[in-house]
Parts: structure tokens; C-alpha cells; sequence
């Protein structure tokens, strides 16, 4: 049976029955019945797909396509063959045979000449010396390492290749060594430190390749980092390997009998060249045996190779394009290469112009950088003729903007001999090989194909020609047709692979054998790569992704448009990396780029990709001149390319991560950007021009009545959000003090009874009392005072005195001197000496604006308020009467002043927000006689009491607990200025222990100064005795939300030496009411909730839990004061609001403020914010608002009186927030973010600005 539910009907109601009226008699429940009810009383755990979806209830804005946008309109593409690949019966069966055939019947044909840095012949490797050589590399190898029995390596193991740039012969005979030992050669770069850039990622491919062996010669293995004992180190997440020097003079000569096993080209793995991908990660593309001879075969039909031809080289030997013209298909022609190191083009870029010349090489294989880079250098030298160059391949064909090289270079050279059909761009990519090339023609006639395309139709992925004179134009030239044997298509680059149509950009793919198979140990990118089916009709076999975007054009040509690699997808709409690099360099690079160093790479930011900017400057190059260049690149980006930048930075020169050639590592440069690592000395950022998709405008429903708001929560069986403290009329505490109205008459009455009583102790920075004052003193201290103000200052019942006092015991004396005499004090910060300039106006502005009659202060400020410093702020002809209380008169006031009315101004209370204005409130008599005995009531505070008291004493509750009420309730306060904790941190703190002190008060600024002042030196206070056990209450003083970051530290940091954490609590006051909250010695300790930040942006309180995604703490403000009354209101309607949910507090107490005190007297805003009345409810009841924003909740845990405790939760002021989109955010929020975004960074300010409703913040 149940209480109250006799009829058996009444069980079944259409009303919600509460969870705490289900109680049975006795109160005895069971533990399962228990368990659910504490199970249902826990917030709501969200679905789970909202852990895995961002912004589940701010949607943000779809973009929607412009219709006039330009679509494909042509017929689907045809896939593309190369012409046969052609059978020459001489063609070597694989690349060993061909290398064993010219070792042994052309032993002296040169293969390989290396040059030194001054461009002179440093070695000439032959075909003999390159086949003998290869043969002991393999036997050494194979018999060598390791034991007969167990070997360390077996044929079809991976060995890496470590050779520096500048030794292309050792890095041959190496290669060709493992290909005779079939073994797999892993060529890399040559680690320099320990951090190289990429270095990680390189030798975790070395370590997923199980290799174990790391070939290199001697000269690279001397210079390798080595260690204390001179073994090189384990490289930062590279496998354990073993060293193996490949010089002839280290290795053992072969037996007469031992032969290497050369077979025909079959399906092993040939070699594996690593590839570097967007994110930085490093994959290995393995190329089989066939495939490798197939294409050396289809370079030589496409290139025209002949025997004995010579090759000059510029590009790097271990890859790509330089791997597989210098190194492979050279050796399977008997082509003579001559090698041009990086180095040697650092110093002399004509180097290669010039072996050209000096050998009479036919063919060439160069960057467009290169023919850049000889063009600066060129100084009309007579003696250069390159009339013998029939092909000069530009490896980086492929890149669009490679064009304008080729085309300058032409047009400098052609008088020299270079013939227009020479110059041959090829595109090419790690796991398809060479894609296309273009061949060397004999008819001078016939142009390269060329397109000027839009760059708006290339970024919706669309082909639109238009005219060359427009700056949005992307001029492309052909890079030939594709391979022997190949057959090419062109598929859309997102989802499943379809053709594209005839005039639509897409992605290259290939069906070839001369391609790669897969990437090393990753099956799953090696079926999206290399296995793409595009379709019965146009293929039975796969096709293998290039990683190119173009199309093909008329005569089978291909044109190349970029790089999927540098694909940049903002707004729907593509954007090429290297189109966006071309135009930031055509803005006057030379002049202010260094060495033409620019990254341009994309970070997502609100589910969309932003282009950001990254350029090494010039050293000489001034701030003004950087941010000239900065806006001019944002113009040119945004005019030609129709798209923003996020992010331009600017470092200083030779900083940015660099490629083993010099160039720069770009994923390492967006992780040190998104890292906070790059250190820029100067940036542009610029989100509001490329942020377009922000979350939708939060869309206003129609007000609701409030009587509809009030019915619903009824209906619901949600209570009304309000809450009250304990009820000040009813409670019997034998208070003395109450049968007086002053607060000046309690003084008298306290001089009277208990003379010698102290009630302030004030501690200097040692720690010692340097003055203290007992009730008679301060009494007749103030007489003192009163008879200055009256005789000194002739001055009048009700005049206003400035108190312009540093903390300490004259600032309260001197507001006792005015009650006494019927003036009406208002305490001013004073200005502080090193920083007059700026501090100063504030007090003339508040001296001003409260009508002061006159000023109270010290002989050291009186002085500061005369000098120079303060002449030149202020002017000080217009100081009202500065009386110095130094000097008091000796004499008694004849009578002491006793105001008439309890409801006359007793103080004025002068505060700055944080928005910038000035306010100042009205208190009464009778309201501060309340607020005392309020803070009394709640602290249980009385005469053999000491409370410790460490802030600033010049508004709001800080100035009420420094000043009123240890003369209220007769208890000591031991009184520490918070600027004497600049000299010594531990002040405060030793203060509390030494005083054993139970209850202290202090402010954000203190407790954050022990945090940082005091982390390191917690053992050492330990040894000197600290000791805060005995705290009992630690509360802050502050007019905002807890910040729980820090109290939580504060506790953490000073658990070891005794503090309790839930001693730490926080009050919580504001200009109407000076303390609503403030945590007493009873009652449950603090709660902290978690709250739904997307939906506290909606004005709605989600409950969520610990850790869930968009999380926010809030902790409780504290217990609701004695004789104070909350109600949370709609501020727009004035309607009551449920319980959890989020409105203006509201508040109806003894010790409110009486008003603002202005000159001009602002009549609706004082009747707004002090006498304001619900529009549905209880419309009786005068109420004050606050002007923040907070909520109500009822908590399972009992108050002392033995109620369900109510607990409230400040979220913000409303003058602080700012609305943009609809949706309200908080200014510490926002700085929270930007603090947690960085350890270094230490402090934020958010500023915020609305011109002309366009709202918007920056940090």
C-alpha cells in the first residue's frame, strides 16, 4: 500500500507521477527498485551515433551548386591505346642478360660518368667494371652475410639502398648487384640526423619490408651520425639493420666457378620505390620483373634509343624518372649517362647546358626548375651549342605550370641550335610508370599541342576554353600520347570508377604491364590503386591508377591538369596545389620569396578543406614589405582562382622541413602547422573569407506565451526554477547586532563592550603584522576622520568622499570616518605608480561620475595624484579637495551622525566590467545591515572567529568581507593584500596555516598566482611546516562563472599539503546583488554538472556525461545566501522558466542594490533591472535582474534544513555574450579553446565587435 493513493483508480493517472512521491511507508526500498531509480535519474546517454557525428544539432550549412555552373555536355570518352609495343629481336630477355651481354662483349663502353662539384670528370664506370662489380656485390651478399647454414638474406628478400645524390656509379653497381642476387632493392635517402624529415615514416616502410640489410658505400657510411662509441644509432622508428659497404675493396672476389642465375623476366618483385603521399605516409610501390624490362623496352621504342647514345642526367638516379632513363633502360641500350649532381647545379645551374655541349649528348632528362634555373644563370655565353640534343625530357611534364619553362627556355636557346621538337614533356607517376610521353619528331612543322582552359570550368572538373589574354587561364601543353602497348582512359575521381566524358577532368588510369603491382603489405590500397575495373567493353584487365588528373585530347594527346595528391576540394569546387604555388610566385617573387620557397597545402576546418599559404621570406625583407606582398597574393588567389585563403604565414628563410633535394617536405610542414610548430614571424589569417559553410542560423520559433511556457512545465511535472536561502526573519541566532540599524552604531556598541577586541590584522610580505586595529582603536580612528571631513572638508550630511587607499586598515577606518560624520564613501582602486598613464583615468572617472565632494587618501598617493606623470594623464586642476589622513586632528566630532531613515544611502559601490563600463550601485543601510547579517548567517561567523582574506577591497563582496562584516559579526580578519603575494607567493597560504585558519576568502588572480608561483615548491612549504588541514571553507570572490580548470588545479596542487577538495568553492555576485551565492559551513558541498555546449549555444540545457563530445562543467556557485530569493526568467518575455532550463537569474533580497547611480539618471533601466515583475505568475513580487545567464536544478542532496538542496548554475553574462547566427556564445569559452590548443599559450582575451549586424569575433 501506498500513502495518499487509497482509491485503487487514482494509480492510473495521465499525469506523470514523480520519482520521490513513490516512496513506500517505512522508507525501505528494495536495492534492485533502487538501482533503477538511480539508473533513470542520471542524464540521458546520447545515441550512439552522435559520439561519431560532429555538430549533430547545428547542421551546418549545405552550399548549395550554382545553377549556372558549367557541366560536361559531351559523349563519354573512348579509351585511348599506344601504338604496339614493337618486337626487337635483339631486345635482351631481361635487364641482367642485357648488363651481362654489354659487361662482356663491350668491357670498356663507357656506362656512367659521375662529375665532383666544380663540374670536372670525378669517375667513369664501365660496362665491365659495372658487370664484375654487380657480381661480387651479389656473391658477398649472398655468402657473406650471415652463416652457410643460416644466411641473413635469401634470394627474394628486400634490401635497402642507402647512397647519398653525388654517387650515382656506387648506387648502380648496388643495384644491379641485388638484381643478380635476386634480392629487392629498397632505395632511399640517405639519413642525415635523427629527425630528418620523413625519416619515421621511411623506416617504418623499411620495417613492414622486413628488411634487415641497408647497402651504402663507404663514403656515406663514414659520414652517418654515429654515436658515443662510433655505431650508428637506431634511427627514430627504423628497424634494427645491418651496414653493409659495397666497395670493391671490401668485398671478397667471387670463385672461377660461382656464376649468377639469370633467368628471362618473370613475375618476381624487381625493385620497390618508396612513394611519399599527402598525409606524409610512405608507401612501397613493388615493380615485378617483366613489368621492368617491358618499360625500359617501351622507353626505348618511344624515345628512339640506340646503342652508344649519351644521356646527360640531372634527376635523381633512385627514382622515377631518373631511375628509369639513367640507370635502367640506359644499361639495356649501352647508352653512356653522364651524371650531374644536385650539388653541382647549386653552384653552376648551367652545369648540365654545358655537359650537353661538351659530350654532344643527344638526350637530356631535366626539370622544369632546371631550365629555370639555367635561364637566371645565363649570361650570353658564346660557347654554348645544342644542336646535338635530339630529346630533352622535362620529367615534370605533368606539372601545368612547367610550360612557361619550357617555353623561356626555347625562346632563349633556339639561337644556340636547341630545335622546337626537342623538347619533350613526359608525365609520369610511382605506380604507373611513364603514362605518356612526347616523342621527338623530325618535322619542325608540326606545333605540341597546347590549351588555354578556364580555371572556373577546371574547378567544377570541366574543360571550357577560353582566351589566352584572361589572368584565370590555364595554359597546357601536351605530353604525348601513351606508351607502347598501354591503354589509357579517363575515370572521375570520386566514387566508383566511371568513364568520363570528352571534355570533363579526370583521373588518368593505365592497363599496361610496365606498371607497378601493389603497395607493399597493403592489400586494401593495392585493390583501389592498381586493381580498377572500368568496364567490360573497354578492358578484361584491371587498370592501375596514375594519381594525375587531365584528359585526353584531340590526336590521343594527354594533357595533365595536376595532381590527385594536390587536389584541394574547397566549396565543391577543385583547386590544384601547384596552380595556387604559380600564382603566389608571379606576384614579384624575386623580390621577396626566398629561392621561390612556397607550400600551399589544406586543413579542414567545419567538414571542408581551407587552403593555407606558407612562403620562406627574403632576410632582408621588412615587415611592411611582407604584408604588402600577403595582400597582394590574397588578391591574385581570390581574382583568379575564385577562392579564399585561410591561412598566409610567413617564416624566415631556410626554415620550413626540406626533401633530401632540397625542396620543401610538405606534409611535414602542414604537421608542424598544425602542430602550432611553425613559428611564422608573420601571418594573414583570413576565415572569413573562405569559411562559407558556418553552422545554420539558429532559427527562431515563434515566442511562446509565457502562461503557455508555465502550463507546460506544469503539465510535464517540471516545478518552476526557483529557490531561496534560509529565511532571515525566522531564524533565532541571539544576534546583539540586529537590535541596531547602522552599522556605525554597531561599531560604537562593539567599542563599548569589547574595547580591546581585534578585528583586523594586516600582514606585510614577511608574514608579520604591521598593524592591527581593536574595536576602540577603529572607533576613534573614525571620530579622528569625521572631524577632518567636517572642519578640513566642510563638508555636508550626504556629500561623497573618495576613498583612494591601497588595501589595508586606512581604507577602513576612513569609511567609518564618513558614516560617522553622514558622509557617503565610495573606494577607489588608487592608480598604481608604474602604470599611471593607464590606471589614472579611472579613478578621475569614477571621482568624477559619483559627484565626490571630496578625496581621502595617503600622503604617498596624495603625492602621486600631483606629479608630472599624473599631469600628463590627467588634468589635476580639476581634482576635487584631496584631504591626506595621514594627519589627523586630536579632537573628538561633537556628535556623531545617525542617519534618520535606514533606507538613506549608506555607500556607493563603483565597478568596471569587462565590456568597458562603468556602473555604480546604490547601497542602503538597511541592505547592507542585511548583507552582513546574511554572510554571518551563512559563514557562522562570530567573535573568537578568524577568517583569512586575500583580495581586492574596492567592490562587491570583497569590499563587504574586507570592510563590514568582521565590524558586524565581531570576528578577526586577517588582512593580506594581494600585490604583497607578488614579492612572496607563499604569503597567503603560510597566513592560513600559522593562523590555523578554518575559513578563508580570496580571488581569481591569487589563486592563479599560488597555482604558477607555488607548483615546484610544495615539498619545500611542507618542510616548513604548511599545513591547511584546518581550511574549512576556501571560497573566491568573483562575478562570474567558476572556473573550475583552475580551482581543480589549486586543489590538486595543495592536496598533499593538507587542503580537502571540496573545501575550494566559489561565491557569485553581480551589480544588482553584490552576493547571491556563497558557500557556508553547512550544507552539501558543490555539485559540477556536464552540459551540452551545441545546445547551451541554443539557449537549452542538455545534461550530458562526463567526457561526451561537446562537453562543458559547470560547477555549482556556491549555497544560495540567507534571506535571497532566485527565479530563473525568460529575458525576452519575462515569463518563469522550468527547472534545467536556461534563462536570466533573477533575484528578490534585503540586500539588493537600491539602484544605479549616474549622473543622467537612466529611469528604464533602473526600473528594468531593479524593479522588474514576471509577465505570468507571481506578478507581485519586485525582482532584480542580474544580466546572467544560468539555470536551476534540483539535486538528490539534503540542505540543513533538511530540504532538497537547490543548486545554482552560472553559465554567462548576457553583456559578455555575443549572438552570431542566432546562436549565443561565451567569451571564456572561446578562450578556454585557444588556451587548450597549445601548452605555450597561457592567457587569451576574446574581443568581439557588431558593425552593422555582422557579427564577429577574433582572438
Amino acid at each position: 500500500a501506498y500513502e495518499g493513493l487509497s482509491p485503487p483508480t487514482q494509480l492510473w493517472t495521465s499525469k506523470p507521477v514523480p520519482l520521490h512521491f513513490c516512496v513506500p511507508v517505512g522508507g525501505r526500498v528494495s536495492a534492485k527498485i533502487q538501482q533503477l531509480v538511480n539508473t533513470l535519474k542520471r542524464p540521458k546517454r546520447p545515441p550512439l551515433r552522435e559520439f561519431f557525428v560532429d555538430d549533430f544539432e547545428e547542421l551546418l550549412e549545405v552550399q548549395q551548386p550554382d545553377p549556372n555552373q558549367p557541366k560536361a555536355e559531351g559523349a563519354q570518352m573512348l579509351a585511348m591505346r599506344g601504338e604496339q609495343l614493337g618486337v626487337v629481336t635483339n631486345w635482351p630477355p631481361s635487364l641482367e642478360a642485357a648488363l651481362q651481354r654489354w659487361g662482356t662483349i663491350s668491357p670498356k663502353a663507357p656506362c656512367l660518368t659521375t662529375m665532383d662539384t666544380n663540374g670536372k670528370p670525378l669517375y667513369i664506370l664501365t660496362y665491365g667494371k659495372l658487370w664484375v662489380r654487380s657480381m661480387k656485390v651479389a656473391y658477398n651478399i649472398l655468402h657473406k652475410l650471415g652463416s652457410k647454414q643460416e644466411p641473413m638474406v635469401r634470394p627474394g628478400d628486400r634490401v635497402a639502398l642507402v647512397f647519398p645524390n653525388n654517387d650515382p656509379a656506387a648506387f648502380m653497381v648496388a643495384f644491379y648487384g641485388c638484381l643478380l642476387a635476386e634480392l629487392v632493392p629498397v632505395p632511399i635517402e640517405v639519413p642525415l640526423t635523427r629527425k630528418d624529415a620523413g625519416s619515421q615514416q621511411i623506416g617504418f616502410l623499411l620495417g613492414s619490408c622486413g628488411v634487415t640489410v641497408a647497402l651504402t658505400s663507404d663514403a656515406c657510411h663514414k659520414g652517418l651520425p654515429k654515436s658515443t662509441t662510433g655505431e650508428i644509432p637506431q634511427f627514430k622508428g627504423w628497424p634494427k639493420l645491418l651496414w653493409f659497404v659495397t666497395e670493391s675493396k671490401h668485398l671478397s672476389k667471387p670463385p672461377r666457378d660461382w656464376f649468377p642465375h639469370i633467368k628471362d623476366a618473370n613475375n618476381d618483385t624487381a625493385y620497390i620505390e618508396y612513394k611519399t603521399c599527402k598525409d606524409g605516409s610512405v608507401l612501397g610501390v613493388t615493380v615485378m620483373r617483366i613489368a621492368l624490362l617491358t618499360h625500359c623496352q617501351a622507353l626505348t621504342q618511344s624515345c628512339g634509343y640506340t646503342e652508344a647514345e649519351t644521356i646527360v642526367n640531372v634527376l635523381d638516379f633512385k627514382k622515377d624518372v631518373g631511375l628509369w632513363h639513367g640507370i635502367l633502360t640506359s644499361v639495356m641500350n649501352m647508352m653512356h649517362v653522364i651524371s650531374i649532381p644536385y650539388s653541382l647545379m647549386k653552384v653552376n645551374p648551367l652545369s648540365w647546358i654545358q655537359k650537353v655541349c661538351q659530350y654532344k649528348a643527344k638526350v637530356a632528362c631535366v626539370k622544369s626548375r632546371d631550365m629555370h634555373w639555367a635561364l637566371v644563370a645565363h649570361k650570353d655565353q658564346r660557347d654554348i651549342n645544342l644542336s646535338s640534343l635530339r630529346m630533352l625530357v622535362v620529367a615534370d611534364g605533368s606539372n601545368p605550370w612547367s610550360i612557361s619553362s619550357c617555353d623561356a627556355f626555347l625562346n632563349v636557346f633556339q639561337s644556340k641550335g636547341l630545335k622546337p621538337e626537342v623538347i619533350c614533356p613526359c608525365a609520369s607517376s610511382p605506380e604507373a610508370l611513364t603514362v605518356a610521353i612526347r616523342r621527338p619528331t623530325d618535322d619542325s612543322n608540326q606545333p605540341p599541342g597546347r590549351g588555354v582552359l578556364s580555371m572556373q570550368g577546371l574547378s567544377h572538373g570541366v574543360i571550357r576554353v577560353d582566351s589566352e589574354e584572361k589572368l584565370s587561364v590555364l595554359t597546357l601543353q601536351d605530353v604525348g600520347t601513351a606508351m607502347p602497348g598501354a591503354l589509357m582512359c579517363v575515370v572521375k575521381p570520386d566514387g566508383v570508377p566511371q568513364l568520363c566524358k570528352t571534355d570533363e577532368i579526370g583521373e588518368l588510369c593505365v592497363c599496361s604491364v610496365a606498371t607497378g603491382t601493389s603497395y607493399y603489405g597493403l592489400s586494401g590500397m593495392t585493390k583501389n590503386t592498381f586493381e580498377v575495373s572500368v568496364g567490360a567493353p573497354i578492358s578484361e584487365y584491371p587498370f592501375t591508377r596514375t594519381g594525375l588528373l587531365g584528359f585526353v585530347g584531340p590526336g590521343g594527346l594527354c594533357f595533365i591538369a595536376g595532381k590527385m595528391d594536390g587536389l584541394m576540394v574547397v566549396g565543391g569546387r577543385r583547386h590544384n596545389a601547384d596552380d595556387i604555388v604559380a600564382t603566389a610566385l608571379a606576384v614579384e617573387p624575386m623580390k621577396f620569396v626566398y629561392r621561390g620557397r612556397i607550400a600551399v597545402f589544406s586543413i579542414t576546418v567545419l567538414h571542408d578543406e581551407r587552403i593555407v599559404v606558407v612562403a620562406e621570406q627574403r632576410p632582408d625583407s621588412t615587415e611592411e614589405d611582407s604584408f604588402q606582398w600577403m595582400s597582394r597574393v590574397l588578391q591574385a588567389i581570390d581574382g583568379i582562382h575564385q577562392v579564399g585563403v585561410y591561412c598566409l604565414a610567413l617564416v624566415p628563410s631556410n626554415t620550413l622541413p626540406k626533401t633530401p633535394l632540397g625542396g620543401i617536405h610538405l606534409s611535414e610542414t602542414k604537421q608542424l602547422f598544425l602542430e602550432g610548430s611553425l613559428h611564422p614571424c608573420n601571418v594573414l589569417m583570413c576565415p572569413h573569407t573562405c569559411v562559407t559553410n558556418l553552422p545554420k542560423p539558429r532559427q527562431k520559433q515563434p515566442e511562446i506565451g509565457p502562461a503557455s511556457v508555465m502550463v507546460g512545465n506544469l503539465v510535464s511535472g517540471k516545478r518552476i526554477a526557483q529557490a531561496s536561502g534560509r529565511d532571515l526573519g525566522q531564524m533565532e541566532d541571539n544576534d546583539q547586532a540586529r537590535k541596531f540599524l547602522f552599522l556605525s552604531e554597531v561599531l560604537q556598541w562593539r567599542a563599548q563592550t569589547t574595547p580591546d577586541h581585534v578585528l583586523y590584522t594586516l600582514l606585510n610580505s614577511r608574514g608579520t603584522i604591521a598593524s592591527s586595529l581593536s574595536c576602540v582603536q577603529l572607533h576613534k580612528r573614525a571620530e579622528k576622520i569625521a572631524t577632518m571631513l567636517a572642519e578640513r572638508g566642510h563638508l555636508q550630511d550626504g556629500d561623497h568622499v573618495a576613498l583612494v587607499y591601497p588595501p589595508g586598515i586606512d581604507l577602513i577606518a576612513a569609511f567609518y570616518g564618513c558614516l560617522y560624520a553622514g558622509c557617503v564613501p565610495i573606494t577607489v582602486r588608487p592608480p598604481h605608480p608604474q602604470n599611471i598613464a593607464t590606471t589614472l583615468p579611472t579613478v578621475k572617472m569614477i571621482v568624477e561620475v559619483s559627484r565626490s565632494a571630496c578625496m581621502m587618501t595617503t600622503a604617498v598617493i596624495c603625492k602621486l595624484l600631483r606629479s608630472k606623470e599624473a599631469s600628463a594623464a590627467v588634468d589635476v586642476r580639476t581634482w576635487p579637495p584631496v584631504l591626506d589622513t595621514d594627519d589627523l586632528p586630536k579632537k573628538k566630532p561633537p556628535l556623531l551622525y545617525k542617519p534618520s531613515n535606514p533606507d538613506t544611502l549608506a555607500y556607493l559601490d563603483f565597478s568596471v566590467s569587462t565590456t568597458g563600463m562603468l556602473a555604480g550601485v546604490k547601497m542602503s543601510h538597511t541592505a547592507t545591515s542585511a548583507f552582513c547579517r546574511s554572510i554571518k548567517l551563512q559563514c557562522e561567523l562570530y567573535p573568537s572567529r578568524e577568517v583569512a582574506i586575500c583580495l581586492d577591497p574596492y567592490c562587491g563582496l570583497g569590499f563587504v568581507i574586507w570592510c563590514l562584516c568582521s565590524v558586524y559579526s565581531g570576528h578577526q580578519s586577517i588582512l593580506i593584500p594581494p600585490s604583497e603575494l607578488e614579492v612572496n607567493p607563499a604569503l597567503w597560504l603560510l597566513a592560513v596555516s600559522q593562523y590555523k585558519v578554518r575559513d578563508t576568502f580570496c580571488s581569481y588572480s591569487v589563486m592563479e598566482l599560488c597555482t604558477k608561483g607555488l607548483g615546484l615548491q610544495t615539498e619545500s612549504l611542507k618542510s616548513r611546516g604548511l599545513d591547511l588541514s584546518r581550511v574549512r571553507t576556501c571560497v573566491v570572490v568573483a562575478e562570474e562563472r567558476p572556473r573550475i580548470a583552475l580551482t581543480q588545479s589549486f586543489s590538486k596542487l595543495f592536496k598533499d599539503l593538507g587542503l580537502h577538495p571540496r573545501a575550494v568553492s566559489t561565491s557569485f555576485g553581480c551589480r544588482v546583488n553584490l552576493a547571491i551565492c556563497l558557500q557556508g559551513t553547512s550544507g552539501p558541498d558543490p555539485t559540477t554538472v556536464y552540459v551540452d555546449m551545441r545546445a547551451l549555444r541554443h539557449d537549452r540545457v542538455r545534461l550530458v556525461e562526463r567526457g561526451s563530445p561537446h562537453s562543458l562543467p559547470l560547477m555549482e556557485s556556491g549555497k544560495i545566501l540567507p534571506g535571497v530569493r532566485i527565479i530563473i526568467a525568460n529575458p525576452e518575455t519575462k515569463g518563469p522558466l522550468g527547472d534545467s532550463h536556461l534563462g536570466e537569474i533573477w533575484v528578490c533580497s534585503g540586500h539588493n542594490a537600491s539602484g544605479y547611480f549616474t549622473v543622467y539618471g537612466d529611469e528604464a533601466l533602473q526600473s528594468d533591472h531593479f524593479n522588474s515583475r514576471l509577465s505570468f505568475g507571481d506578478t507581485q513580487t519586485i525582482w532584480a535582474r542580474t544580466g546572467y545567464l544560468g539555470f536551476l536544478r534540483r539535486t538528490e542532496l539534503t540542505d540543513a534544513s533538511g530540504e532538497r538542496h537547490d543548486a545554482l548554475y552560472v553559465v554567462g553574462a548576457l553583456d559578455e555574450a555575443m549572438e552570431l547566427r542566432g546562436m549565443r556564445y561565451h567569451p571564456i569559452d572561446i578562450e578556454t579553446s585557444v588556451i587548450r590548443t597549445h601548452k605555450s599559450i597561457t592567457e587569451c582575451i576574446m574581443l568581439w565587435v557588431d558593425v552593422f549586424q555582422l557579427q564577429g569575433l577574433g582572438d
